[in-house]
């Protein structure tokens, strides 16, 4: 006996940007758009999310009062084909706070937490879209053998629209670009 799952028809036809302003809230939880079709984003890890956080709280109170640090939200890469991604953490501009959608120019650098099933997505897929989007910085975090994760850094490299290696960072972080953070690995 086979079980076949029944995908709702929102799911499997191409959606426009007026088309996802109008679903729910409910129906935009756990999924990104990409080229304009529905990719439903496993659930994340408690490890997983607690990276996140750590960072972002680590972000935001180093960002000072002209950025903000936040999880989960949609930042609109491209209108047509619609392409929303949700990264894991994005550091924007705190006057852009009630702007929706948010958009690349508002993001000065994302942060994706590379999970088992998300590493070509975050390693090359949304690196490549987030540089042609034209946001600044772009970090992604490995977890390592030894356990301790890996913050490996990108910065935008203006005249290939790519992003360049920048630092690998592991136990104490201690970065200067896009400002001054300071976060400790060991607590994640």
């Amino acid at each position: 006996m086979t079980v076949e799952m029944v995908v709702p028809a929102w799911m499997r036809e191409q959606v426009t940007a007026e088309q996802y302003a109008a679903w729910t809230e409910e129906q935009c939880a756990g999924i990104e758009i990409v080229d304009g079709m529905v990719q439903v984003s496993p659930r994340a890890s408690k490890r997983h999310n607690r990276q996140a956080r750590i960072l972002a709280n680590a972000l935001d109170g180093a960002a000072g009062s002209e950025w903000n640090a936040d999880t989960d939200f949609d930042v609109r890469l491209q209108d047509v084909p619609l392409n929303n991604r949700r990264p894991d953490v994005a550091v924007y501009r705190a006057d852009a706070i009630d702007v929706t959608p948010t958009r690349p120019e508002h993001v000065l650098l994302v942060v994706e937490v590379v999970s088992p099933g998300s590493e070509t997505t975050d390693r090359i897929v949304k690196a490549d879209q987030y540089a042609r989007a034209g946001i600044q910085f772009y970090w992604r975090v490995e977890q390592a053998v030894t356990g301790a994760p890996i913050v490996y850094t990108y910065v935008l490299d203006p005249a290939t629209g790519r992003y360049r290696d920048d630092e690998i960072s592991t136990g104490l972080v201690k970065l200067t670009v896009p400002f001054p953070v300071e976060v400790d690995l060991g607590e994640m």
